[in-house]
């Protein structure tokens, strides 16, 4: 994330989002001392803040305007669970409130083939042993805006079916953009769900891995930010990081996990219809005016359309 125009605490009224974040930082305790809070790019939901102190300390926040009840509270305890495998990095969780969540600051995510090389070798290892039978998590959390139904399933291809992917027909936006014909052929794609997506273990996944929510330690290890967790596919995670607008610029990333936790016979083939669950979450939350969600969605499901 890049820092935007510096806001410094006596000036509120120029960021309304600053003086929230000024205001729940006096009620932690971590009020004193702040030079700027400067606006983050990025992030089409949340805002963030980054928080700079008079003796050269940062910290991450992040605020929402939508009304997401305990947002903040699940992002936390979906970061402890992906730090809690022992492979993957998380920032630290500094302060969770209703309104804020405070997090340690990291750097960009380096682009190196050494670090992607490194994050190949933490996610194979965190999906690898975490593998169980049961598909879900133990409550539901967020994806965007969205509550991300997370319901206990034995299959994973009913619960990809009703919670991933048919769950996101009924919203409103999404309404205004699919077709019945669009409609018909998310249907069919999932009738034959299990002939295009083989059999596989549920194990604990980030759920919104793509570029944009990945950072840096200092040394170049990549960590792990904005998780929507759940047990389901591994190959979930590999879709977003595969479709990603910023994929990764070493190709050695899928190279090395597939040497160290190798999917079955045919996985790049499927990434674009694990994508589809992304696809229809940014149909929802911007509707006409997620046009390259929309083209590459109709492109995907182009084999499921009546001829």
């Amino acid at each position: 994330m890049t820092p935007g125009p510096d806001v410094t605490p006596g000036e509120p009224a120029a960021a309304p989002g600053a003086a929230v974040v000024l205001g729940e930082l006096r009620a932690l305790g971590r009020g004193d001392g702040i030079t700027a809070i400067s606006r983050l790019a990025g992030g089409s939901i949340a805002d963030a803040w980054l928080i700079t102190y008079a003796d050269g300390a940062a910290a991450v926040g992040k605020t929402v305007t939508a009304a997401l009840p305990g947002v903040f509270a699940v992002e936390a305890a979906g970061l402890a669970a992906l730090r809690g495998t022992g492979y993957l990095v998380t920032p630290r969780v500094l302060a969770a409130t209703s309104k804020l969540l405070l997090l340690e600051a990291l750097a960009p995510c380096a682009d190196g083939e050494r670090s992607w090389e490194g994050f190949a070798r933490d996610l194979a290892a965190a999906h690898r042993t975490t593998a169980g039978d049961r598909f879900g998590w133990h409550h539901d959390g967020y994806l965007g805006q969205f509550r991300q139904v997370n319901t206990w399933a034995a299959s994973g291809h009913e619960f990809f079916t009703e919670y991933r992917l048919l769950r996101y027909l009924s919203e409103p936006l999404a309404g205004q953009v699919l077709t019945a014909a669009d409609r018909r052929a998310v249907e069919r794609l999932c009738a034959r769900l299990p002939e295009l997506i083989p059999a596989m273990p549920a194990v604990l996944t980030h759920g919104d891995l793509w570029s944009g929510n990945l950072v840096s330690q200092p040394g170049g290890r990549i960590a792990v930010i904005d998780p929507a967790v759940s047990y389901t596919w591994a190959e979930v995670d590999l879709s977003m990081l595969w479709c990603s607008p910023r994929p990764p610029a070493s190709g050695r990333f899928f190279e090395v996990y597939q040497e160290l936790s190798p999917s079955p016979p045919g996985w790049a083939d499927r990434m674009p219809v694990l994508h589809l669950r992304e696809l229809l979450s940014m149909i929802a939350t911007f509707g006409p005016a997620a046009a390259a969600s929309i083209t590459q969605f109709r492109e995907t499901l182009a084999p499921f359309y009546p001829r």
